[in-house]
């Protein structure tokens, strides 16, 4: 897989991360309000984003494009830094 490849699926990630991350602001809010119909529609979706960010992440960790750190650190305890991670594996995909 050439960079470029790499970078396109960092960019997914990214963006499924980002959308996740929005989605998580309204679940917690409806679940603290005790909005259960809320939560029972957007709890399923909240969770197929973050399946979706795990499938893709350990994607990339089998095909060695990034080790086993990568999904480790973006679904992580507090698995909202994952910005963090995604400029990591961005960096070290661009080393020689």
């Amino acid at each position: 897989m050439d960079d470029a490849t790499a970078i396109r699926r960092l960019n997914v990630i990214r963006v499924v991360a980002i959308l996740d991350s929005l989605l998580l602001v309204p679940l917690v809010v409806a679940a603290l309000s005790d909005a259960e119909s809320t939560v029972s529609v957007l709890g399923p979706i909240h969770g197929v984003g973050f399946l979706a960010l795990v499938g893709l992440c350990a994607w990339g960790a089998a095909e060695e494009r990034w080790g086993c750190w990568f999904p480790a650190l973006v679904v992580g305890p507090a698995h909202r830094p994952c910005l963090l991670g995604l400029e990591v594996a961005e960096f070290s995909s661009m080393r020689p």
